[in-house]
């Protein structure tokens, strides 16, 4: 690989990371060629894109990145990395790499960047797979925010059926 070819891969790298805020690191050594395959194929089902690369470029590229600070990562690019990125959800990474050892020993974390924030390590990968998207959350936050009112409701509609009885069972009385 010539240098102009270097360049162009780094760059490639360089606008691929501004464009996902989250991306993976794994290591994918001792896996054959056909575990490599399919484990690909998960990530492509999952919408989550793997592509192995050169330690040196992918520093280069996450170097050309002012902002946010990849330093912690540096320290992970030793021996085979893929990157894996992720564009709907942060957590698509670890729910396939989760699945895919259930059978297989690797591919193991190295490091994960999800929204400004570092992961190092394969036993983060337990956190970042229970790790919620924005949908869920706004899901959550809306039913915490409707869970009073209903209460305030359900209990104002009980009580009126409760009213209403106590007053019909007074009228009743007052009339024998």
């Amino acid at each position: 690989m010539n240098k102009q070819e270097k360049n162009k891969v780094i760059d490639d790298l360089v606008v691929r990371i501004k464009e996902n805020k989250n991306f993976f690191l794994v290591d994918t050594s001792t896996l054959t060629g056909i575990k490599v395959n399919n484990f690909r194929r998960d990530c492509f089902g999952k919408e989550v894109e793997m592509t192995v690369v050169k330690n040196t470029l992918l520093q280069k590229a996450l170097e050309k990145v002012a902002n946010p600070d990849f330093t912690p990562i540096y320290d992970t690019l030793v021996g085979n990395t893929a990157i894996m990125f992720c564009t709907k959800q942060a957590n698509s990474p670890a729910k396939v790499i989760k699945k895919f050892r259930a059978e297989n020993s690797k591919p193991t974390l190295k490091a994960a960047f999800i929204e400004d924030s570092v992961y190092i390590g394969d036993n983060q990968l337990d956190f970042l797979d229970a790790l919620k998207s924005k949908d869920e959350l706004i899901g959550d936050i809306i039913g915490l925010l409707q869970s009073p009112a209903k209460n305030v409701i359900s209990a104002l509609m009980s009580s009126s059926h409760k009213l209403s009885g106590i007053v019909k069972t007074l009228s009743e009385r007052e009339e024998k």
